[in-house]
């Protein structure tokens, strides 16, 4: 489990997710990086769900990106039916949160690539939580980095599979 949260302001994308990789009650790791950076196609993105099925996606998301010239909305399209058709990729239990300069998606194995409304994507175990600390911390002069730590280190505090161990990437 784990805790993703986008948040774009100000010309700014900005993704955060804690480090724990929980196996059942145990905690196995504190300090993950679930978030990535896809730098020639200015794309940032979080995976909540399975480690090694985020990875996987992570890659499959980056050979679209370069198969479709950097359009995010035509790769996360075609991942998504991948995702949901594939044999292979049907099994892969991960939520993924991606943006890019103009557009954020959450795009999930169910063949769903949801565009929610407003600046900010919470997913995971305390998505909900670190959705709604983001949600209000828009209301003040924050910038995108500063809101999505701390929309983090919020869900930390109520979830039980969430630390404040925060990883950061921004465009």
């Amino acid at each position: 489990m784990t805790t993703i949260v986008l948040v774009r302001r100000n010309n700014e994308v900005v993704v955060a997710g804690d480090g724990q990789v929980s196996m059942g009650n145990t905690v196995v790791k504190s300090t993950a990086s679930k978030v990535r950076k896809i730098e020639k196609k200015g794309v940032v993105a979080g995976f909540a769900g399975s480690t090694a099925d985020a990875l996987t996606l992570f890659e499959r998301l980056e050979a679209k990106l370069e198969k479709h010239a950097g359009n995010l909305s035509r790769a996360a399209v075609e991942l998504a039916k991948d995702w949901r058709t594939d044999k292979y990729l049907r099994r892969l239990e991960a939520l993924m949160a991606v943006g890019d300069k103009e557009n954020s998606y959450i795009i999930s194995g169910t063949g769903d690539v949801l565009e929610p409304e407003g600046d900010v994507i919470g997913i995971g175990s305390g998505g909900n939580y670190a959705l709604a600390a983001g949600k209000v911390l828009m209301g003040t002069e924050m910038n995108a980095e500063e809101i999505a730590k701390k929309a983090i280190e919020v869900a930390a505090e109520i979830c039980v599979f969430t630390n404040n161990n925060v990883k950061i990437e921004k465009i």
